[in-house]
């Protein structure tokens, strides 16, 4: 994480608290554009440091928070996708933005867009990298996932998926060679991050998997916003058709399927998913 970031605890109306981060390049209010980093499951919330880099070469103030139960923010029992609006806009709040797009990888993908469907007059723009799909029907949503185990038992409930989390073990077999290379070099400090969220339990990545899994309480097709959807060809975690399937209900968006990338070695798409941001959105022009 960059050493300018400042951190702070966010207070909700109901009590709870978010711990959030502002990298605010120095440009302030005079930012291209102010963006909002959804982490990706687990990870605590902190920008990490590729994503710092490449908004401050492009004048972008970067901010992000640690969903419910993830890196020192409370809990929310009960939170759907949708409940991200609320939180985000609250951090927004806190920071003096009013205007904002939103960013997210993985599990933090169907969060940022919660913002641009919810919050249609303060989220300019969204962008999501190897993002899940809410579950349908109308394709094989598990086919290409190398561990669906983890995903199905949250579709009876987040005991079920709590109590597989007890004997739950990474699967390497998820990760291509790529996505191996992309951790131990430009996106080390992910795997660092992971580490470190550890420390506060499982209760974050198994109400977000709760969450993805029943209804997000938004339509994806009511986005109004331009929407970035970014995929890569080869992912074993979230496959491409999740993103294929997202970018055709989205009435603005455009979708980037990436050859020969896997979950992590997609993350290589984010300066050119920031400048994208600004082409696209009234803010970045």
């Amino acid at each position: 994480m960059s050493p300018t970031a400042t951190e702070l605890d966010v207070t909700l109306g109901d009590g709870r608290s978010l711990h959030a981060y502002d990298t605010d390049t120095g440009t302030g209010s005079r930012a291209r554009l102010a963006l909002l980093w959804q982490h990706g499951s687990p990870q605590t919330g902190a920008p990490l440091e590729p994503l710092v880099e490449a908004a401050a070469e492009r004048g972008i103030r970067l901010f992000s928070y640690g969903r419910p139960s993830y890196g020192g923010s409370s809990s929310n029992p009960g939170r759907t996708v949708a409940s991200a609006a609320t939180d985000t806009a609250a951090v927004a709040d806190a920071l003096g933005i009013d205007t904002f797009a939103t960013m997210g990888a993985s599990g933090g993908g169907p969060h940022a867009l919660a913002a641009v469907a919810l919050l249609p007059d303060r989220a300019v723009g969204a962008v999501t990298l190897a993002g899940i799909a809410p579950f349908t029907r109308e394709y094989d949503w598990f086919d290409g996932m190398a561990s669906p185990a983890g995903i199905r038992s949250a579709f009876d409930g987040r005991a079920a998926r709590a109590r597989f989390e007890e004997t739950a073990e990474f699967d390497p077999d998820q990760f291509l060679p790529v996505d191996i290379a992309a951790l131990q070099a430009q996106w080390e400090s992910l795997g660092a991050d992971v580490g470190r969220s550890e420390a506060y339990g499982p209760d974050g990545l198994i109400d977000d998997d709760v969450a993805f899994t029943s209804a997000w309480g938004f339509d994806p097709g009511d986005i109004t916003a331009p929407v970035l959807v970014v995929q890569g060809d080869l992912d074993r975690v979230v496959p491409p058709q999740h993103g294929r399937w997202m970018a055709a209900r989205i009435p603005r968006a455009q979708l980037w399927i990436r050859e020969g990338d896997g979950h992590v070695s997609v993350l290589d798409a984010v300066p050119a998913a920031m400048d994208w941001l600004l082409e696209n959105t009234d803010e970045g022009n």
